[in-house]
C-alpha cells in the first residue's frame, strides 16, 4: 500500500512539473511578420520630359502677281517631315480599380518652317528656332492599368503657332484641339517612360501675306499676295520619361 501510495505521489508531481512548464514562455523564436509587398499605384503628381518628331500639314498656296504669268498655284506648304519637337509635361493621375484618369499640360519647342514651289520656281520662308514657334497642350487622360503597364487615350485644348505655314509668320496666339494616345511603362516605383502620338491642330486657318519680289530674282519683279487654305496642323511621336512623386 505505501508503494501505491508512492507510486500515486511521484505521478502527481510529474503531471503538476509538466502543467508548469507548459505555462512557460516558449524559448523557440516567433515565425518571422508576413511582408506585404504593396501594389503599384499610378495615382499622383508627375513631372517630366519628352522629346519626338513631328510631320506638318500640308496645303496649297494661291498666288496674285504682278503679271497673268506671275499669278498660279504653289503647292507644297508645310514645315516637312521628321521635324523635332521638345518640351516639358506636368500632370496628375487618379486611379480607381485598373482605371487610371488624370489632367496633363505641356509645352512643346517645334523646329518648324515653310516652303512652297511653283514650277522651276521656288520660294522659302524658314522659321522655326529662329522665331519661337512653340505650342502647348491641356488635355484629360484616361486608360487602363495592367499593373505597371499603362494603355490610355488623351485630348484637349491645344494653343500655341507651328508655324508650319509660310504665310503665317510669327502667329503664336491660336487655340485649337489635339488627340491621341499612348503606352507607358513604370520600371520603378518613381520612373516610368512612354511613347505617345499626337494630333496638333492650332487652328491657324487661312492667312494672306504679300511679298515684294525684286528685279533680277527668278520670278518677275513686282509685289505678290499669296493666301494659304491652311496649314495649322501637325502629327508627332514622341518619347518622354516622368518622376512620380
Amino acid at each position: 500500500m505505501r508503494l501505491g501510495l508512492v507510486s500515486t505521489a511521484v505521478l502527481a508531481t510529474c503531471l503538476a512539473t509538466s502543467a508548469f512548464a507548459a505555462d512557460l514562455p516558449s524559448r523557440q523564436a516567433p515565425p518571422p511578420a508576413p511582408v506585404y509587398v504593396p501594389l503599384f499605384t499610378w495615382a499622383g503628381l508627375y513631372v517630366g520630359l519628352n522629346a519626338g518628331v513631328g510631320w506638318a500639314d500640308s496645303g496649297e498656296i494661291g498666288v496674285n502677281g504682278p503679271t497673268a504669268a506671275s499669278s498660279g498655284i504653289l503647292s507644297g506648304v508645310g514645315g516637312g517631315d521628321g521635324r523635332f519637337v521638345g518640351g516639358a509635361q506636368i500632370g496628375y493621375n487618379w486611379q480607381s480599380g485598373a482605371i487610371v484618369y488624370g489632367l496633363e499640360t505641356d509645352i512643346q519647342y517645334v523646329d518648324a518652317g515653310g516652303s512652297v514651289a511653283w514650277g522651276r520656281y521656288s520660294w522659302w520662308d524658314g522659321r522655326g528656332g529662329g522665331d519661337g514657334a512653340y505650342f502647348g497642350t491641356v488635355r484629360a487622360r484616361i486608360g487602363y492599368a495592367f499593373d505597371r503597364t499603362l494603355v490610355y487615350v488623351t485630348g484637349g485644348l491645344a494653343y500655341g503657332g507651328l508655324n508650319t505655314n509660310p504665310l503665317t509668320g510669327n502667329t503664336t496666339s491660336n487655340a485649337g484641339w489635339t488627340v491621341g494616345g499612348g503606352v507607358e511603362y513604370a520600371f520603378t516605383n518613381n520612373w516610368t517612360a512612354k511613347i505617345e502620338g499626337l494630333y496638333v491642330d492650332t487652328g491657324e486657318g487661312r492667312r494672306a501675306r504679300s511679298f515684294d519680289n525684286a528685279a533680277g530674282g527668278v520670278l518677275p519683279a513686282g509685289t505678290y499676295t499669296a493666301v494659304s487654305n491652311g496649314g495649322g496642323g501637325a502629327g508627332l511621336l514622341r518619347v518622354g520619361v516622368n518622376y512620380k512623386f
